[in-house]
């Protein structure tokens, strides 16, 4: 009886690590159309996000920011790739080669669906206050592992409030773009500024970095958050100036 028993036992546990051998195989294989004849290629790639948005999570800890990251907020469910806390932990929510519901509405230059397009950082961050050094010094490791490793380039990181200057106003003034700069990472003017040539048309220009028009005056605002850290919706001289810079750096990167 004694041997029966271990004999089914033993069978019991070659049937379970049968079964999930068939799973592990049957997760590997590519999901296939019935309808279709599954004839392969290997000239295939997984979908590359083209962008980084940057966030502040406008909420209170950590832990609150988990939850309604794996929920929802009054606008549905919600998630990003990754959050990054005041202390410099950094969580990840969602694989990057899956999407992620960080971006909503929005366009940044030819990007229509940016949560197809991106990868999604929430920055721990009231919305008021400053950003803690520890978080931006993790910030700055997390960019240089997902530039290099999904090969985004370094000028593609962004603010939400960059593709939905209508909607967001984060990650706001506060946020240390320069210091992005300094490290790498993101459009920034380059040298000594310059007055534009005669019939520079800043509109235009400003369309060229990405920022969507459909709005002006947010669009101008959100620029002035990203590059000046100040508010405003009137562009000045000294606008004009860094728009003329930005634009020939993207048109000697493209050339």
């Amino acid at each position: 009886m004694r041997r029966f028993s271990r004999w089914c036992r033993h069978w019991r546990g070659m049937t379970l690590l049968a079964v999930l051998v068939l799973l592990a195989a049957c997760a590997q294989v590519p999901a296939r159309n019935p309808l279709a004849t599954w004839v392969p290629s290997s000239n295939h790639d997984e979908r590359r996000a083209q962008l980084i948005v940057l966030h502040f999570t406008e909420q209170s800890s950590v832990q609150k920011s988990l939850d309604t990251l794996r929920s929802g907020n009054s606008e549905g469910p919600v998630s990003s790739h990754y959050l990054i806390g005041q202390d410099g932990h950094i969580y990840q929510l969602v694989a990057d080669a899956q999407r992620a519901w960080h971006a909503g509405a929005g366009r940044w230059g030819t990007i229509t669906d940016v949560n197809s397009a991106s990868i999604g950082i929430e920055l721990d961050n009231d919305g008021h206050s400053p950003f803690a050094p520890a978080q931006i010094d993790s910030l700055l490791r997390l960019l240089a592992d997902l530039t290099d490793r999904l090969r985004i380039p370094r000028t593609q990181i962004v603010g939400h409030e960059d593709f939905a200057p209508t909607r967001r106003n984060d990650p706001g003034p506060l946020f240390p773009w320069k210091q992005l700069a300094d490290a790498g990472f993101g459009l920034w003017p380059q040298g000594t500024l310059i007055d534009p040539p005669a019939g520079f048309d800043p509109w235009m220009a400003l369309g060229e970095v990405g920022y969507p028009l459909d709005d002006r005056n947010a669009a101008v605002h959100a620029f002035h958050h990203h590059y000046r850290g100040i508010e405003g919706d009137t562009l000045d001289a000294q606008d004009l100036r860094i728009l003329y810079a930005l634009t020939r750096q993207i048109e000697r990167a493209d050339g």
